[in-house]
């Protein structure tokens, strides 16, 4: 089975009004959907351009923003699982801030072509949103079951920790989602090495979608460094460097790939190596001698 796959390099923009930011969704799905791609990846906290709607002082503060925008999430969530119903695609939407139990979560929506919906919140925190931004982790990792197999996500940071990654595909996950927002070019980097990392490790696929572009006005998403990548195991019937597609650094725009999904379960069984079938050898070599 193949499966065609785009991956957003997608920029943070500063729309006027609801319509804005609606057409600008439908123009990017649209794209995708034209060149047949069946799933559609967008970066963490590409929504974050909504603040822009609140005007420029609740814009410019990182709390109040997170705070007003979820007056936003009703619409958010028809636009996108309208989109995705309409153009009969499979659909990780901009992750967003939620409050849920009183606290504000980074979260994705994932769309399945029937417009329903499931959430997958991130995990683990950065500093920043720790520290400065108050978002807390969260609570349970989920697989999704699809017409093409089972998929995970794994929210930017999240992707840098292998036994989470890993957990994920033990529990059927063969396509991890990464959706990324990073400031650095170091961060960007941090999370690319990870993704093409957690590929040779469960020997499965991984997408990487970033943020891209300079938004001054917004101190959580001012800017953004990024190129999208989609990698799967350096093995047979898979590229030498494991790259299947990669995008210009910082370049607005999509990549595309087509998977072969039955070549994953060829690598797993028939590989040069196996490190998927391998990795519980791991237990007991962690201990040390000083000699």
């Amino acid at each position: 089975m193949t499966l065609r796959v785009a991956a957003a390099q997608y920029p943070i923009d500063r729309p006027l009004v609801w319509q804005d930011y609606a057409a600008k969704a439908e123009s990017w799905v649209a794209e995708a959907a034209a060149r047949e791609a069946r799933l559609l990846v967008f970066p963490e906290y590409g929504a974050m351009e909504l603040a822009a709607l609140l005007g420029e002082e609740v814009a410019a503060d990182l709390h109040r923003q997170i705070d007003e925008m979820q007056a936003f999430l009703p619409r958010f969530l028809d636009l996108w699982g309208g989109l995705a119903k309409r153009h009969r695609v499979w659909l990780l939407a901009p992750t967003l801030p939620v409050r849920r139990d009183g606290q504000f979560r980074n979260t994705a929506h994932f769309f399945a072509p029937d417009g329903t919906c499931r959430v997958q919140e991130k995990m683990i925190m950065t500093r920043f949103e720790n520290e400065e931004w108050g978002i807390g982790p969260g609570e349970a990792l989920r697989v999704f079951d699809t017409d093409f197999g089972r998929v995970g996500i794994a929210i930017c940071y999240d992707v840098e920790f292998p036994q989470l990654v890993h957990a994920l595909a033990e529990a059927g996950a063969g396509l991890i989602l990464a959706p990324s927002c990073t400031d650095t070019l170091a961060g960007w980097h941090r999370v690319r090495l990870s993704a093409q990392a957690r590929a040779l490790e469960n020997q499965c696929f991984v997408l990487q979608s970033p943020t891209v572009g300079e938004a001054p006005w917004s101190p959580a998403v001012d800017v953004n460094i990024g190129a999208a990548a989609i990698f799967g195991p350096p093995d047979r019937f898979m590229p030498d460097n494991g790259i299947l597609a990669e995008g210009e650094l910082n370049a607005p725009g999509w990549v595309y790939a087509d998977l072969d999904m039955d070549a994953m379960t060829r690598v797993r069984a028939e590989g040069q190596v196996f490190n998927w079938r391998d990795w519980d050898r791991q237990a007991g070599l962690g201990k040390v001698e000083v000699a």
